[in-house]
Parts: structure tokens; C-alpha cells; sequence
């Protein structure tokens, strides 16, 4: 058998594409805001990451094109050997203060962040113990190390409990999503802490879609569930609320300097690039001057959701500016999700694996940039959308 030969059987897309219903890399022209063009036509983006609607920010954009006219466009290296510019250490230093940790360490990639701060410390003899909708980056994180890896059911302590019960010879650590990326749930965090402090175990929480998002300043979710100083790790991303790519681990300075000295993703890829650098440095400005983005986003998100469970559809239990409709069967979200767009709303469509089979849900996200109106006008599209196809 060719190894090639998987791919040239893999017809999924085909037979969606086939169907006209085809919601995945659709071009976006021009800047990502509240309301932009794409293929042609005006949309409300109800699909996009953008919590605090800083990607087109004209004081972010123009630190990001000075630190391209200071440094240039990249730096062509890891940032153990040549790829340390001063403001990646100046990043590092004021986000760790943002955050509360004592120190950072920046990645190229949220992705990456994942990858090396879980593979480095789940090494043999160790356990990870990780909720069963970690984000595929928590996940490929495990496979990067020699630890065992326990599962356990999605948010229930008593499952971790007994897990933990079972490994108490090992040393270890819980993983988590702060917030879960495609419900908008959020985790037990002072549940997960409690349980770490009886068992002897660390606790560290991917916090991508809370850092920025959630907390009265934007620190995170663990700051809106009130026990930041008992997480050990926190890892996030820049390719959110930080408008920007990148990502960060923050912790204890012995863990994060042996983050910094073993960790595969730093040591062996090219650092984040000057723009990148810059535009985090001036969205932490924005968000310690203006915390109120994050309700701003909040409000949005709160707004849409009353009105969807209102007009009878599933929006689960979402906590944070990711509200998802949840209906079902692959191609009753795809035709969902293509009469929303032709009717001028922009949503993601996330069928399995992202979700369970037979969960397949729209996923929607808001900004602190969408108005009142903004959200009355999609909601009125999602009522004479949804009517038309019979889902409500």
C-alpha cells in the first residue's frame, strides 16, 4: 500500500463541496472587525477570536509597523541561539507582572506553547491527568513526552478523584482548558486546585480563549473563578484577545527557566517576530487602561445568547464570549451555516472530531467591537434562518 494512498480515498470534503455546502477556508478580505467583506458580500463575524476587537486597532497596528522598521520582519532564528530581541524579553517580564506569575516564557505558537510546556515536564514517571475535551494541542502536548496519560470525564471531579486515587505513587499534574473552546464551558478550576493540593499534584490551565477574555482585567479565567494564585502553570495565546500568533507559558522562575532550556518548541524554532512582539506589548497597554473591552465582549456574547435560547435554540451552557448553537447532524449544520452566510452572517461550522458525533454545533464568538445592533440584526437572521430550515 502507498503511503499516499489515504489521501486520494479521503473524500469527505469532496462529497460537502459536492452538496454546495462547503463552509471551511473562506477568504476574509480586508481588516477582521465586527463587520467586514468576504467573497463579495457584507457580514456581521460572529467567527472570530478577536474578544477584544484590537486586530485593526490603529495604535496596535502602528507599533506593529514600528518594530518592522526598527527590527525588521523576522529573526531568522530560535531564541536560544540568535533570536532574542530586547522586547521579547521586555514582553516576557511585563506579562508575567500582568499575569501575576513570576515569570514567562514566549512561544511561536499558541500551539507550541502546548507542545513544550507539557512535554517538558510530563516526562517518564510522571502523570498527566487531562479533561476529555482538552484542546488537540493539549492533547499532541501528551504524545510529546514520556508520561502516562489519564482521561478523565469532561468536568467531573469525582472521575478525577478516583483517577488520582489510582496514581498516587507518581508524581503529577492536571491539565485543562480554562475556557473549552467550542461550548464556551469552563472548567472547575477551584475544584481542579483543591483536588491537587490533596493529592500532591500540579495544576496548570490553558487559558487561550480566558486570557484577555475573562477576569474583571482581563487575566484570565481562573481570575473570573477567583483562585489565580493557586494555578502552578497557565498557558495562552497571542492569537486571540492579543490580536496577533504566538503563545506563553507563565510560572514558578525554576519551571519556566527549565521550560526555556529543554523545551523542543523554543529551543528549535524561529522566535515570534518584532510585529508580533509589539502588537502584544501594545494590546497589554489597551487592556490594563481599558479592562472594560473584556465586558464590552461579554455584554455581546450575553446579549446573542438570551436572544438565541429565547428564539428555542440549544446554546449549552457557555460562560464567555463563545455562545455555540448546537444542532446535531453534519448536514443540517452545514446548510445552517451556508443560509446564515448568503443572508449575511459569518459563523464556523464544527462537526467531529472538534465536537462529539452527533453534536454538531455553529460555533459563534463575539467582540467588544459588536454593537447592540449589530447582535439584534444577526439575531433577527438567525430567526428567519433558523424558521426556514425547521430548527426552531
Amino acid at each position: 500500500m502507498d503511503i499516499f494512498q489515504k489521501c486520494g480515498e479521503f473524500d469527505r470534503p469532496a462529497k460537502v463541496k459536492a452538496l454546495g455546502l462547503y463552509p471551511y477556508f473562506v477568504p476574509l478580505s480586508g481588516h477582521v472587525g465586527a463587520e467586514m467583506e468576504m467573497q463579495g458580500r457584507k457580514v456581521i463575524m460572529l467567527g472570530s477570536n478577536n474578544y477584544l476587537g484590537l486586530t485593526d486597532h490603529p495604535y496596535v497596528m502602528e507599533k506593529a509597523c514600528e518594530a518592522i522598521r526598527k527590527y525588521g520582519t523576522g529573526c531568522t532564528g530560535s531564541r536560544f541561539l540568535n533570536g532574542t530581541l530586547d522586547i521579547h524579553l521586555e514582553l516576557e517580564e511585563k506579562l508575567a507582572s500582568f499575569l501575576g506569575k513570576e515569570a514567562c516564557v514566549t512561544f511561536s505558537t499558541g500551539f507550541q506553547a502546548n507542545l513544550g510546556v507539557i512535554g517538558t515536564l510530563g516526562d517518564r514517571g510522571t502523570v498527566l491527568f487531562i479533561d476529555r475535551k482538552n484542546h488537540a494541542s493539549i492533547i499532541d502536548g501528551t504524545r510529546m513526552g514520556y508520561a502516562k496519560v489519564v482521561k478523565y470525564r469532561h468536568n467531573d471531579l469525582d472521575n478525577l478523584r478516583h483517577m488520582l486515587e489510582t496514581h498516587r505513587e507518581h508524581p503529577g499534574m492536571i491539565i485543562t482548558d480554562g475556557v473549552f473552546s467550542m461550548e464556551g464551558d469552563l472548567a472547575d478550576i477551584p475544584g481542579l486546585c483543591d483536588l491537587g493540593a490533596e493529592f500532591g499534584v500540579r495544576v496548570m490551565i490553558d487559558d487561550a480563549h480566558g486570557v484577555g477574555a475573562m477576569g474583571a482585567h482581563g487575566r484570565g479565567t481562573a481570575e473570573h473563578l477567583g483562585c489565580e494564585d493557586r494555578v502552578d502553570i497557565l498557558v495562552g495565546t497571542f492569537s486571540k484577545s492579543f490580536a496577533c500568533i504566538g503563545g506563553f507559558g507563565a510560572g514558578p522562575e525554576t519551571v519556566i527557566d527549565y521550560i526555556r532550556h529543554v523545551a523542543r518548541t523554543n529551543i528549535f524554532s524561529a522566535s515570534l517576530p518584532p510585529s508580533a512582539v509589539a502588537t502584544v506589548l501594545a494590546v497589554l497597554e489597551i487592556l490594563r487602561e481599558e479592562p472594560g473591552l473584556v465586558q464590552k465582549s461579554h455584554d455581546a456574547a450575553e446579549r446573542c445568547r438570551t436572544g438565541l435560547r429565547d428564539l428555542g435554540f440549544n446554546v449549552g451552557n457557555s460562560e464567555a464570549p463563545i455562545v455555540p448553537i448546537i444542532v446535531g447532524e453534519d448536514l443540517v449544520c452545514f446548510r445552517f451555516w451556508k443560509e446564515l452566510f448568503e443572508n449575511g452572517v459569518f459563523t464556523n461550522a464544527v462537526v467531529s472530531p472538534a465536537v462529539d458525533q452527533g453534536q454538531a454545533m455553529l460555533r459563534t464568538s463575539y467582540m467588544a467591537s459588536h454593537t447592540p445592533g449589530m447582535i439584534d440584526r444577526a439575531l433577527g437572521i438567525f430567526k428567519t434562518v433558523g424558521r426556514g430550515l425547521g430548527l426552531i
